[in-house]
């Protein structure tokens, strides 16, 4: 393989602290309740949007009636606070070195907004470690949708079956399906093994180093 594509939250970093806070200190100034931690871990990866939804519907905004006035408060809340208390997973790092020693190039997709997705990765694992780095934007549809892997693919001047795709939701699983490239599920993040068997993974793995597997022959 020549490039790994990976997931953010959940994959390379636990960002839930930075979530729920954010997310909290949101519902908090618009005089509404708390979600709790494993409410908003069951709400993340699909995008800031519907991570807002869910958490008004949570907090007793019934139908998320209040969500554009959520996004607004969310945007500023998190852009503030998006590297909040976020590190890499125990492996990543050492696992990202021995990919780049091995001529691997390496991407991130996420369905975090584009600008909080290059903070959190430049802060957590610097300027020069990822080739690219992609969030959501207008011009990118959000995760499941291929356009995002098709993109860093062409980017990165690699064949999509030289390319892996990896993250730790159904929403990683499908995407890497509809982008017609080999995904990997990682059990250390967000979603249960179980998940990401019910999505038809078809491979997954415990711990970051047992990715090598895939790259070094």
């Amino acid at each position: 393989m020549k490039a790994c594509i990976f997931d953010l939250d959940g994959t390379l970093t636990d960002t839930l602290e930075s979530l729920v806070y954010s997310v909290n200190e949101s519902l908090k100034e618009m005089g509404l309740s708390a979600i709790s931690d494993r409410q908003c871990e069951s709400f993340v990866g699909n995008g800031a949007r519907y991570l807002m939804e869910r958490s008004l519907e949570a907090a007793g905004d019934m139908g998320a009636a209040r969500i554009e006035e959520a996004m607004q408060v969310y945007g500023r809340i998190f852009g503030a606070n998006c590297t909040y208390h976020v590190t890499p997973y125990d492996g990543i790092p050492e696992m990202l070195n021995a990919l780049k020693e091995n001529g691997v190039r390496l991407a991130v997709l996420s369905n975090k907004p584009h600008s909080q997705t290059v903070n959190v990765v430049q802060t957590i694992f610097g300027k020069e470690c990822f080739d690219y780095i992609q969030g959501q934007t207008d011009s990118i549809p959000r995760k499941p949708d291929p356009a995002g892997v098709y993109y860093l693919i062409e980017k990165m001047g690699v064949p999509k079956t030289e390319c892996l795709y990896i993250g730790d939701s159904e929403v990683d699983i499908a995407t890497g399906k509809a982008a017609g490239v080999k995904s990997i599920g990682v059990e250390w993040g967000f979603r249960s093994r179980q998940v990401l068997v019910d999505a038809g993974a078809e491979h997954i793995i415990s711990a970051p180093d047992q990715l090598l597997q895939f790259i070094i022959s």
